[in-house]
């Protein structure tokens, strides 16, 4: 018995990359630093949010690679002479990744309170109809 794949059902024509798709999101194994939250702003606009404490502007980079939101921190362990009794709040560099699907695309991002929100929108497409005419072979 043979085992079919997503992308090898007889339904799904053209569907291939939706596997890979799947495959690649679950090899992205993220730790849980930094926590985030992902919400629903309107039918066609996200929000993520990460809780990024601690970051400036210049610690963080945000890029989109092979439709992927990869977001980074890097802070540099600068503690100028100072001396922790207790060092709860580390520097500690980070990567999230978000993989995004067609038609989605990075709007702004806004450093806020400690909460780094990047806005996502998705193009609604025109809907299309089209009529294939049945040639008529002899």
């Amino acid at each position: 018995m043979s085992k079919l794949t997503l992308g090898a059902h007889p339904f799904l024509l053209g569907f291939e990359q939706l596997e890979r798709l799947v495959e690649r999101t679950a090899k992205t194994g993220n730790e849980g630093y930094p926590p985030y939250n992902i919400e629903q702003t309107s039918e066609t606009s996200y929000r993520i949010t990460l809780a990024v404490a601690g970051f400036t502007e210049g610690d963080l980079s945000i890029t989109v690679e092979d439709r992927q939101l990869v977001i980074r921190g890097r802070q540099d362990d600068d503690s100028d002479g100072r001396v922790f009794l207790h060092r709860g709040i580390a520097a500690r560099q980070f990567q999230r990744s978000f993989v995004l699907a067609d038609g989605v695309d990075v709007g702004e991002a806004a450093l806020e309170n400690g909460l780094l929100h990047v806005d996502l929108n998705r193009a609604v497409p025109d809907r299309v109809i089209q009529t294939i005419e049945i040639r008529r072979t002899a």
